[in-house]
């Protein structure tokens, strides 16, 4: 006599969700967000448009002892990184104040409905872009407008002592201005707003904080992000600015700052 086999039991297994939020997938679909937006290809090349234009007019209407002879080289052929500055502030707010606007956060939302990944993805990307924008365009800028240069005391090539570094510090400087902007668009929800609130305080408020006569006020005034962000953008030390080092803290703490109060409002806030 045999006995039968026992009928084999199966162990339930959980498949995986094919579509689970994951910081991945977050981090792909706002990419996907940014790089399809209209507003994104025109503020790009209206930025890098902006910075080429302008080193070529610094070079070619440089004359050596003229009244910008005291002015670093890099700083003198990037002169329009603060026009492209203000560009990429203007799409940071967008990134993030723009889909308030147009009411798609809450679709957003709702595919992630623990928000902050979406608020770092946004930070990611956004950065990722700004700096690689930023960094391209001083790499073509800079060497475009030396042969304007050639017969003046402002010649200069990316091998020079602090031209290179000086580059990146630049890119990294408007990276994290515009990084506050973005922080501002999600702390406030609203395009004029934060507009408003970034000329305020990065444009404005240093302006009145230079002609206040107390040196701790001018202490201060080296810290703020565009001061600090010019700091970085020179391969010379510019007289009476934070060192490099000083200078990139601040605009991280600034960046830091700015994005802790918008999670803070994202998480807390209704939509």
């Amino acid at each position: 006599m045999t006995t039968a086999p026992a009928p084999a039991t199966s162990t339930p297994t959980t498949a995986p969700a094919p579509y689970g939020v994951t910081p991945a997938r977050v981090v792909r679909a706002e990419w996907h967000k940014i790089r399809s937006l209209r507003s994104t290809r025109v503020t790009a090349a209206t930025a890098g448009a902006l910075v080429v234009t302008v080193a070529l007019v610094m070079g070619g209407t440089y004359t050596s002892g003229g009244g910008d002879s005291d002015i670093d080289p890099v700083v003198l052929v990037l002169m329009g990184t603060m026009l492209s500055q203000i560009c990429l502030a203007v799409l940071g707010i967008l990134v993030t104040a723009g889909e308030y606007a147009s009411g798609s956060i809450r679709a957003t939302l709702t595919a992630v409905p623990t928000r902050l990944p979406v608020l770092w993805a946004k930070a990611a990307v956004f950065a990722a872009t700004a700096f690689t924008l930023s960094l391209a365009t001083a790499l073509v800028a800079f060497p475009a407008a030396q042969p304007l240069l050639a017969d003046t005391d402002k010649r200069a090539s990316l091998l020079d002592d602090g031209v290179l570094l000086a580059l990146v510090g630049s890119s990294a400087g408007i990276t994290l201005v515009a990084l506050i902007a973005l922080a501002l668009g999600a702390l406030l929800r609203s395009v004029p707003g934060a507009l408003g609130a970034f000329i305020g305080g990065v444009v404005i408020v240093p302006e009145i904080l230079g002609s206040l006569p107390y040196e701790a006020a001018e202490t201060a005034l080296r810290h703020f992000p565009t001061q600090a962000a010019g700091a970085l953008g020179s391969s010379n030390p510019l007289p009476g600015a934070a060192s490099p080092g000083a200078a990139l803290l601040a605009l991280v703490l600034w960046a830091a700052a700015a994005l802790a109060a918008a999670a803070v409002s994202l998480k807390h806030r209704d939509v």
